[in-house]
């Protein structure tokens, strides 16, 4: 937290307490100390005793004594006027503190990769911001090994990444399990059988694999590579792209094959068609991570609602 220099109270003021200051701004609202000590449900002696200390404490006279009541100084309506400013914020202030302790108010900062863009995170988000206004999000999309460094340095507060958590201290819980779909050109051959058959990776060998690097996402480099080896096929891997947006605008282009999760097809990028492939099926998986020490009550809220939705 960033450090402040806070103003130093002289040492005859640093004795005023709220009470004082409240009792003071009740006898001016009632112009009598015996009508403000009624309302106060305390007695008239103890009321008289602490606004004279307040009056020592500030070296001024605050009320001017008459024998119907008293009525504020010049200076005591000064202070009235300063304390209507003060009381409610500092009650507002207090409030803030509160909520923030019930994790109803907040910041975070959220990372996210292309799948989650794509799938889960437009609505999960629109529902936690309507569940907790106070929460404002911050929302930066990454790659995964980003999203681990920046977590691990502070820098985020929490991101839905591809697994694995390469760093100790860093908590996962999985939202989302989805396939792997074959990205292929669409005037490809082989794009253009029936759109709910599987597809025999052979019949599309031909075409150079654009694929994630994989220091970016090892998981989802290690399981194309795999659906390849279990047909008996070594791809020509082509370009390399961090983004899996690049990786389909690549496949649009006519330049190679992809092999992405299922929730791409909603980029709906012309001049690409979607293809499941035959065999056992692929599959990838979306989670959140976070520092398991971060105590923020906010969130411990947006992880919470994760674990609802899913």
């Amino acid at each position: 937290m960033k450090r402040v220099s806070l103003p130093q109270l002289p040492p005859d003021l640093q004795g005023i307490d709220l009470r004082a200051l409240g009792y003071f701004r009740t006898v001016v609202d009632e112009g009598h100390v015996g009508r403000a000590a009624a309302r106060l449900s305390m007695s008239q002696p103890p009321l008289s005793v602490s606004v004279r200390g307040l009056e020592a404490r500030l070296g001024v006279t605050l009320l001017e004594r008459r024998r119907d009541g008293v009525v504020p100084t010049p200076a005591g309506a000064a202070l009235a006027r300063e304390l209507d400013a003060f009381f409610p914020r500092f009650a507002d202030m207090l409030g803030r503190v509160r909520a923030t302790a019930r994790g109803e108010v907040g910041a975070l900062r959220i990372g996210f990769v292309t799948p989650a863009e794509y799938s889960f995170l437009p609505g999960g988000v629109r529902e936690f911001r309507l569940r907790h206004p106070g929460i404002g999000l911050v929302l930066r999309e990454m790659t995964s090994d980003a999203q681990f460094d920046a977590l691990r340095d502070g820098e985020l507060d929490a991101g839905f990444a591809l697994p694995p958590v390469p760093h100790r201290g860093l908590a996962w819980r999985r939202v989302l399990r989805e396939p792997l779909l074959l990205a292929l050109p669409a005037a490809h051959p082989g794009a253009r059988g029936a759109a709910g058959r599987p597809l025999r990776l052979a019949s599309v060998a031909d075409l150079p694999l654009l694929l994630f690097p994989r220091d970016k996402a090892p998981a989802l480099h290690d399981e194309i590579l795999g659906l390849f080896a279990r047909a008996g096929l070594t791809p020509v891997i082509g370009q390399e792209a961090i983004q899996m947006q690049t990786i389909v605008s690549l496949v649009a282009a006519g330049l190679g094959m992809a092999v992405v999760p299922a929730s791409l097809r909603n980029l709906q990028r012309k001049g690409v068609v979607y293809r499941a492939p035959a065999g056992r099926a692929a599959r990838i998986e979306v989670g959140l991570a976070w520092r398991a020490d971060d105590p923020s009550p906010a969130l411990a809220r947006f992880v919470a609602h994760w674990a609802d939705a899913g």
